[in-house]
């Protein structure tokens, strides 16, 4: 099997009320980059959240008594901890630099996926308010022009527990299952698989991450071709949660 990134250039700014599947598709066209069937494009979810004009101004952040609190411990502006307390449904650790909490998405995460990177001076960028709903849309968008079958996946960078640096995690899907329940096949030995699910949503997200950069490269949609489970994989009903562990389960909280 080979697979391969492909880094889309001439994206452009992203700005309020941009077609995030159309700039892909004429920036596509621009290259002379054809799409194909089972293609899957990972979207940096900064400029879904910007087209979606889901940003937050500094300035209009009123602060709490807990932000306060919270800052002295972090050392972070206390704006920014007041607007990871409002996207959070639970605040789950305190560190020195870092706020782990469950963000209203029902993702556990630093910070809330809060996020100050490659937006204006004086804004926030927070996580997409349906991130699911955010990759239906551009998923649409581009099969409809094209007439192939696609997925997206709209991608974000996170840490991880009891491992340095970060890497491409899914916050989003549409077209493809995010996890392969793979119970029952069998190994080289023939054995049988009990317990195996690949988080595939999360591995190619990772994967395309590694094109798109975490700094001023300018690549924030990368697609990933050749990848041969998409087609089994295929469903245009899929959403994020199967890839998300409930707390009940959750060992570590």
């Amino acid at each position: 099997m080979c697979v391969k990134l492909i880094g889309i250039k001439n994206i452009p700014m992203i700005g309020q009320g941009d077609d995030v599947g159309t700039i892909i598709i004429e920036a596509a066209k621009s290259e002379g980059l054809e799409i194909m069937d089972h293609d899957v494009f990972v979207v940096a979810e900064t400029v879904v959240s910007k087209a979606e004009g889901n940003l937050i101004k500094l300035d209009s952040i009123e602060v709490s008594e807990q932000a306060l609190e919270i800052s002295e411990k972090t050392s972070k502006d206390p704006r920014i901890v007041q607007t990871i307390i409002d996207e959070s449904v639970e605040i789950i650790k305190v560190g020195p630099n870092f706020i782990i909490s469950e963000t209203k998405h029902g993702f556990v995460c630093a910070n809330a996926g809060i996020d100050e990177s490659n937006v204006e001076t004086g804004f926030l960028k927070p996580i997409p308010h349906d991130s699911d709903e955010s990759a239906s849309i551009i998923r649409t968008t581009i099969e409809s022009a094209t007439g192939k079958n696609v997925a997206v996946i709209l991608s974000d960078t996170q840490g991880r527990p009891f491992r340095e640096g970060a890497v491409g995690v899914a916050l989003g899907v549409s077209g493809i299952d995010p996890v392969w329940n793979r119970q029952g096949e069998t190994d080289l030995f023939e054995r049988e698989l009990e317990t195996t699910t690949i988080a595939v949503a999360d591995e190619l997200a990772s994967a395309a991450s590694i094109v798109m950069g975490q700094a001023a490269e300018g690549l924030p949609v990368i697609i990933v071709r050749g990848v041969e489970y998409a087609e089994k994989l295929r469903s245009t009903t899929s959403n994020i949660k199967p890839i998300l562990r409930p707390k009940k389960f959750d060992v570590f909280r």
